[in-house]
Protein backbone atom coordinates (compact mmCIF):
# COMPACT_ATOMS: atom_id res chain seq x y z
CA UNK A 1 0.00 0.00 0.00
CA UNK A 2 2.78 2.43 0.92
CA UNK A 3 4.48 1.71 -2.40
CA UNK A 4 1.28 2.55 -4.29
CA UNK A 5 0.81 5.76 -2.30
CA UNK A 6 4.38 6.86 -3.00
CA UNK A 7 3.99 6.11 -6.70
CA UNK A 8 0.71 8.09 -6.81
CA UNK A 9 2.37 11.02 -5.04
CA UNK A 10 5.25 11.00 -7.49
CA UNK A 11 2.84 10.89 -10.42
CA UNK A 12 0.96 13.91 -9.01
CA UNK A 13 4.19 15.88 -8.59
CA UNK A 14 5.23 15.09 -12.16
CA UNK A 15 1.79 16.17 -13.43
CA UNK A 16 1.97 19.49 -11.54
CA UNK A 17 5.48 20.13 -12.78
CA UNK A 18 4.38 19.59 -16.34
CA UNK A 19 1.46 22.01 -15.92
CA UNK A 20 3.41 24.82 -14.22
CA UNK A 21 4.46 26.62 -17.46
CA UNK A 22 0.78 27.01 -18.41
CA UNK A 23 0.07 28.72 -15.09
CA UNK A 24 2.67 31.42 -15.69
CA UNK A 25 2.00 31.86 -19.42
CA UNK A 26 -0.88 34.37 -19.08
CA UNK A 27 1.31 36.65 -16.94
CA UNK A 28 4.08 36.80 -19.51
CA UNK A 29 1.64 37.18 -22.39
CA UNK A 30 0.29 40.47 -20.97
CA UNK A 31 3.34 42.20 -22.46
CA UNK A 32 2.30 41.20 -25.96
CA UNK A 33 0.54 44.08 -27.82
CA UNK A 34 -2.25 41.78 -28.97
CA UNK A 35 -3.45 41.37 -25.39
CA UNK A 36 -4.27 45.06 -24.89
CA UNK A 37 -7.86 45.85 -24.03
CA UNK A 38 -9.67 48.52 -26.01
CA UNK A 39 -11.23 50.77 -23.37
CA UNK A 40 -12.37 53.80 -25.42
CA UNK A 41 -12.73 54.64 -29.10
CA UNK A 42 -14.42 56.89 -31.59
CA UNK A 43 -14.72 55.43 -35.09
CA UNK A 44 -16.57 58.51 -36.42
CA UNK A 45 -19.26 56.48 -38.15
CA UNK A 46 -22.31 58.72 -37.63
CA UNK A 47 -22.49 61.75 -39.91
CA UNK A 48 -23.04 65.16 -38.38
CA UNK A 49 -21.46 66.90 -35.43
CA UNK A 50 -18.90 65.04 -33.26
CA UNK A 51 -20.35 62.82 -30.52
CA UNK A 52 -21.14 65.16 -27.63
CA UNK A 53 -20.79 62.33 -25.11
CA UNK A 54 -17.13 62.00 -26.09
CA UNK A 55 -16.03 65.45 -27.24
CA UNK A 56 -16.36 69.01 -26.05
CA UNK A 57 -15.03 72.21 -27.60
CA UNK A 58 -12.64 74.93 -26.57
CA UNK A 59 -13.86 78.25 -27.92
CA UNK A 60 -12.23 81.59 -28.57
CA UNK A 61 -9.63 83.61 -30.40
CA UNK A 62 -7.23 84.62 -27.66
CA UNK A 63 -4.13 83.28 -29.40
CA UNK A 64 -3.98 80.25 -27.10
CA UNK A 65 -0.62 81.23 -25.67
CA UNK A 66 1.04 80.98 -29.08
CA UNK A 67 -0.25 84.05 -30.96
CA UNK A 68 -2.40 81.78 -33.13
CA UNK A 69 -4.65 83.47 -35.69
CA UNK A 70 -7.80 81.33 -35.63
CA UNK A 71 -11.05 81.56 -33.68
CA UNK A 72 -12.07 78.15 -32.36
CA UNK A 73 -15.80 77.56 -32.75
CA UNK A 74 -18.27 75.13 -31.11
CA UNK A 75 -20.86 72.93 -32.80
CA UNK A 76 -20.20 74.56 -36.16
CA UNK A 77 -20.08 71.93 -38.95
CA UNK A 78 -17.97 74.19 -41.14
CA UNK A 79 -15.13 73.60 -38.65
CA UNK A 80 -15.83 70.16 -37.14
CA UNK A 81 -18.02 67.40 -38.54
CA UNK A 82 -18.24 63.69 -39.27
CA UNK A 83 -18.20 63.02 -43.00
CA UNK A 84 -17.80 59.69 -44.85
CA UNK A 85 -16.65 57.93 -41.71
CA UNK A 86 -14.01 60.53 -40.86
CA UNK A 87 -13.76 63.36 -38.38
CA UNK A 88 -13.03 66.56 -40.29
CA UNK A 89 -11.41 69.47 -38.45
CA UNK A 90 -11.32 72.27 -40.97
CA UNK A 91 -9.51 75.60 -40.76
CA UNK A 92 -11.10 78.27 -42.93
CA UNK A 93 -10.15 81.77 -44.02
CA UNK A 94 -13.14 83.91 -43.04
CA UNK A 95 -13.94 86.89 -40.86
CA UNK A 96 -15.38 85.63 -37.57
CA UNK A 97 -15.54 87.20 -34.12
CA UNK A 98 -12.78 89.66 -34.97
CA UNK A 99 -10.46 87.01 -36.44
CA UNK A 100 -9.65 86.16 -40.04
CA UNK A 101 -9.60 82.37 -39.63
CA UNK A 102 -11.80 79.77 -37.96
CA UNK A 103 -11.08 76.21 -36.85
CA UNK A 104 -11.99 73.74 -34.10
CA UNK A 105 -10.34 72.29 -31.03
CA UNK A 106 -12.03 69.13 -29.71
CA UNK A 107 -11.19 67.63 -26.33
CA UNK A 108 -12.32 64.90 -23.95
CA UNK A 109 -11.85 67.07 -20.84
CA UNK A 110 -14.71 66.60 -18.40
CA UNK A 111 -15.87 63.50 -20.26
CA UNK A 112 -13.02 60.98 -20.33
CA UNK A 113 -9.39 60.90 -19.26
CA UNK A 114 -6.80 58.19 -18.81
CA UNK A 115 -3.74 57.28 -16.77
CA UNK A 116 -1.31 55.18 -18.85
CA UNK A 117 -2.09 53.11 -21.92
CA UNK A 118 -1.74 53.26 -25.68
CA UNK A 119 -3.44 56.25 -27.30
CA UNK A 120 -3.57 56.32 -31.09
CA UNK A 121 -5.12 58.32 -33.92
CA UNK A 122 -5.23 57.45 -37.61
CA UNK A 123 -5.01 60.80 -39.37
CA UNK A 124 -4.28 62.66 -42.59
CA UNK A 125 -2.82 66.13 -42.11
CA UNK A 126 -3.54 69.51 -43.71
CA UNK A 127 -1.16 70.95 -46.26
CA UNK A 128 0.39 74.38 -46.64
CA UNK A 129 2.39 77.08 -44.92
CA UNK A 130 0.59 78.27 -41.81
CA UNK A 131 -1.16 75.01 -40.89
CA UNK A 132 -0.44 73.54 -37.45
CA UNK A 133 -2.40 70.34 -36.62
CA UNK A 134 -1.93 68.41 -33.40
CA UNK A 135 -3.03 65.31 -31.51
CA UNK A 136 -2.05 65.88 -27.90
CA UNK A 137 -2.88 65.56 -24.20
CA UNK A 138 -2.95 67.72 -21.09
CA UNK A 139 -3.05 66.75 -17.43
CA UNK A 140 -6.50 66.58 -15.87
CA UNK A 141 -5.44 69.23 -13.35
CA UNK A 142 -4.63 71.80 -16.05
CA UNK A 143 -7.52 74.07 -15.02
CA UNK A 144 -6.17 74.36 -11.48
CA UNK A 145 -2.39 74.10 -11.82
CA UNK A 146 -2.02 75.66 -15.26
CA UNK A 147 0.50 74.92 -17.98
CA UNK A 148 3.21 73.61 -17.98
CA UNK A 149 2.88 72.25 -14.46
CA UNK A 150 -0.01 70.01 -15.55
CA UNK A 151 2.17 68.32 -18.16
CA UNK A 152 1.66 68.00 -21.92
CA UNK A 153 2.12 65.03 -24.25
CA UNK A 154 2.24 65.86 -27.96
CA UNK A 155 1.43 62.61 -29.74
CA UNK A 156 1.70 64.35 -33.12
CA UNK A 157 2.49 67.90 -34.19
CA UNK A 158 3.16 69.08 -37.71
CA UNK A 159 3.83 72.52 -39.16
CA UNK A 160 3.04 73.10 -42.81
CA UNK A 161 6.24 74.96 -43.67
CA UNK A 162 8.17 71.78 -42.81
CA UNK A 163 5.96 69.22 -44.51
CA UNK A 164 6.57 65.58 -43.64
CA UNK A 165 8.38 66.21 -40.36
CA UNK A 166 6.29 64.91 -37.45
CA UNK A 167 7.13 65.81 -33.85
CA UNK A 168 6.56 63.90 -30.61
CA UNK A 169 7.23 65.92 -27.46
CA UNK A 170 6.57 66.22 -23.73
CA UNK A 171 6.44 69.43 -21.74
CA UNK A 172 6.67 69.76 -17.95
CA UNK A 173 7.34 72.54 -15.48
CA UNK A 174 11.04 71.68 -15.62
CA UNK A 175 11.22 70.91 -19.34
CA UNK A 176 9.17 73.01 -21.77
CA UNK A 177 9.45 75.07 -24.93
CA UNK A 178 9.31 78.36 -23.01
CA UNK A 179 12.64 77.40 -21.50
CA UNK A 180 13.76 75.63 -24.68
CA UNK A 181 14.19 72.48 -22.59
CA UNK A 182 11.28 70.40 -23.91
CA UNK A 183 11.97 66.72 -24.52
CA UNK A 184 11.11 65.36 -27.94
CA UNK A 185 12.14 64.18 -31.36
CA UNK A 186 11.09 64.59 -34.98
CA UNK A 187 10.74 61.93 -37.65
CA UNK A 188 10.35 62.31 -41.43
CA UNK A 189 7.26 60.65 -42.88
CA UNK A 190 6.25 60.52 -46.53
CA UNK A 191 2.81 61.59 -47.76
CA UNK A 192 1.49 62.94 -44.46
CA UNK A 193 -0.93 65.24 -46.28
CA UNK A 194 -2.22 62.67 -48.79
CA UNK A 195 -2.23 59.40 -46.81
CA UNK A 196 -3.44 58.31 -43.40
CA UNK A 197 -0.79 57.43 -40.81
CA UNK A 198 -1.12 56.01 -37.31
CA UNK A 199 0.22 58.33 -34.60
CA UNK A 200 0.50 56.79 -31.14
CA UNK A 201 2.08 56.77 -27.73
CA UNK A 202 2.52 53.94 -25.26
CA UNK A 203 2.60 55.43 -21.77
CA UNK A 204 3.58 53.54 -18.63
CA UNK A 205 4.65 54.44 -15.11
CA UNK A 206 8.24 55.01 -16.13
CA UNK A 207 8.31 55.95 -19.83
CA UNK A 208 6.41 57.30 -22.83
CA UNK A 209 7.20 55.81 -26.24
CA UNK A 210 6.26 57.57 -29.49
CA UNK A 211 5.25 55.78 -32.70
CA UNK A 212 4.31 56.47 -36.31
CA UNK A 213 2.78 53.50 -38.13
CA UNK A 214 3.86 51.29 -35.22
CA UNK A 215 7.52 52.24 -35.63
CA UNK A 216 8.95 53.66 -32.41
CA UNK A 217 11.08 56.74 -33.01
CA UNK A 218 11.41 58.24 -29.53
CA UNK A 219 11.24 57.29 -25.86
CA UNK A 220 11.28 59.60 -22.84
CA UNK A 221 12.23 58.01 -19.52
CA UNK A 222 11.20 59.00 -16.01
CA UNK A 223 14.65 57.98 -14.83
CA UNK A 224 16.17 60.62 -17.15
CA UNK A 225 13.78 63.48 -16.38
CA UNK A 226 13.44 62.97 -12.63
CA UNK A 227 10.85 61.88 -10.09
CA UNK A 228 9.39 65.20 -8.94
CA UNK A 229 6.04 66.50 -10.16
CA UNK A 230 7.82 69.36 -11.91
CA UNK A 231 9.91 66.85 -13.85
CA UNK A 232 7.44 64.00 -14.38
CA UNK A 233 3.75 64.95 -14.02
CA UNK A 234 2.72 61.87 -15.99
CA UNK A 235 1.45 59.82 -13.04
CA UNK A 236 -2.00 61.40 -13.25
CA UNK A 237 -4.92 61.32 -15.67
CA UNK A 238 -4.70 63.16 -18.99
CA UNK A 239 -7.36 64.15 -21.52
CA UNK A 240 -7.05 64.16 -25.32
CA UNK A 241 -7.15 67.15 -27.70
CA UNK A 242 -7.47 67.30 -31.51
CA UNK A 243 -7.06 70.63 -33.28
CA UNK A 244 -5.83 72.55 -36.30
CA UNK A 245 -4.26 75.92 -35.52
CA UNK A 246 -3.41 78.67 -38.00
CA UNK A 247 -0.13 80.55 -37.80
CA UNK A 248 1.25 81.17 -34.33
CA UNK A 249 4.73 81.33 -32.87
CA UNK A 250 5.68 78.02 -34.47
CA UNK A 251 3.11 77.34 -37.18
CA UNK A 252 3.51 80.86 -38.51
CA UNK A 253 7.30 81.11 -38.39
CA UNK A 254 7.37 81.41 -42.18
CA UNK A 255 4.11 83.26 -42.51
CA UNK A 256 0.69 82.03 -43.62
CA UNK A 257 -0.14 81.24 -47.21
CA UNK A 258 -3.51 82.93 -47.70
CA UNK A 259 -4.25 81.01 -50.92
CA UNK A 260 -4.50 77.48 -49.50
CA UNK A 261 -7.70 77.61 -47.42
CA UNK A 262 -9.71 75.75 -46.36
CA UNK A 263 -7.43 73.04 -45.02
CA UNK A 264 -8.47 69.99 -43.01
CA UNK A 265 -7.16 67.28 -40.74
CA UNK A 266 -9.06 64.04 -41.28
CA UNK A 267 -9.18 61.47 -38.49
CA UNK A 268 -10.31 57.93 -39.30
CA UNK A 269 -10.40 56.81 -35.67
CA UNK A 270 -9.09 57.41 -32.18
CA UNK A 271 -8.52 54.42 -29.87
CA UNK A 272 -7.29 53.96 -26.32
CA UNK A 273 -5.97 50.65 -25.00
CA UNK A 274 -4.85 49.55 -21.56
Amino acid sequence: MKTVMIMNALALLILLACKSPDVTAPTSSTTVPGTRKLIWADEFEKAGLPDSTKWGYEVGGNGWGNNELQYYTARRPENARIENGKLIIEARKEAYQGKNYTSARLLTQGKTNWTYGRIEAMAKLPKGVGTWPAVWMLGKNSSTTGWPRCGEIDIMEHVGFDEGVVHGTVHTEAYNHSKKTEKGMAVSIQNVTTDFHLYAIEWTTDQINFFVDDQKYYSVQKSDLGNTEAQWPFDQSFFLILNVAVGGNWGGQKGVDETIWPQRMEVDYVRVYQ
